[in-house]
């Protein structure tokens, strides 16, 4: 008994061809295909059995059309890819900061040497430094301006107070992004900046002090703190960003997207309802 093969998804179906088309058959559906034609056919079958074998044990398809195929309101306008924009900004510096990880050595007596090695001496090392050290500037102004449109656009009423709130997270969690990862050259600038905002942390009600004594590993900044702050950097706050943003895409296919405040709803009128 012959192994059946599992049938395409539809969104990898061919089309019908339109009428008047040629069909790959000639113009009288008589000819050979050549043997370009030929090759394109297999291979573009056998990629299609792959798809339809992973589809078959994951069933990703639907998923795959609940994101592709959205229906998108009216008006929508360059101000809606803020929050692509803002995650394309994120996978960069999650790129670039790999690549300077490679590098960079976490101890107070080889930071600035490290970062100097890989400013100078790496191949585009120079290029790499840059990308991450501009681009989380650009992704702190990529994010206020996302949430900025939310707000504005009254984006965050219901239902989507949850995409509101973890947007406001995610803010929180850029800054501390940017506070972790500007220490880790540890020279001066770096590392009187980050006291001076450790200190004001300091100057919180209750938590303050403790916070503070956390950030630093104890009461002053030293190796312990050097090593806190790169671990917090590269493994805590990106993780944690990383989990919010996939639960705010989620959402964003599940509520879909808010038409602009100056589109008026159309009203039905009586006799579309029939009545």
């Amino acid at each position: 008994m012959s192994k059946l093969t599992p049938p395409l998804p539809k969104f990898l179906r061919p089309a019908p061809p339109r009428p008047g088309e040629d069909n790959g058959a000639g113009h009288n559906g008589d000819a050979a295909p050549s043997r370009g034609e030929k090759l394109r056919e297999d291979a573009t079958e056998k990629t299609a059995q792959v798809v339809g074998w992973l589809d078959e044990r994951s069933n990703l398809s639907p998923l795959l059309r609940a994101n592709l195929y959205r229906k998108v309101p009216k008006g929508t306008n360059w101000f809606y890819t803020l929050g692509s924009a803002t995650l394309f900004a994120f996978v960069s510096q999650a790129v670039t900061g790999v690549f300077l990880a490679m590098y960079y050595e976490p101890d107070t007596a080889r930071a600035y040497e490290s970062a100097a090695y890989i400013t100078n001496e790496v191949f585009l090392g120079e290029l790499v430094r840059g990308m991450h050290k501009w681009g989380s500037t650009v992704m702190i102004i990529l994010i206020f301006l996302h949430l900025a449109r939310t707000f504005l656009f009254g984006a965050y009423k219901y239902p989507r107070e949850i995409q509101w709130i973890i947007g406001v997270v995610l803010l929180v969690l850029t800054l501390a992004m940017g506070l972790t990862g500007y220490l880790l050259p540890f020279d001066q600038r770096s590392f009187w900046a980050t006291t001076v905002a450790v200190n004001l942390n300091a100057s919180a009600p209750i938590i303050g002090p403790y916070l503070a004594d956390f950030m630093r590993g104890g009461a002053e900044f030293g190796a312990a703190s050097l090593s806190r702050f790169y671990a917090l950097h590269m493994l805590l706050i990106p993780g944690l960003i990383a989990a919010l943003i996939g639960a705010h895409l989620y959402l964003v296919a599940k509520l879909g997207t808010t038409a602009p405040p100056w589109l008026k709803p159309e009203k039905k009128s009586l006799n579309s309802e029939g009545i």
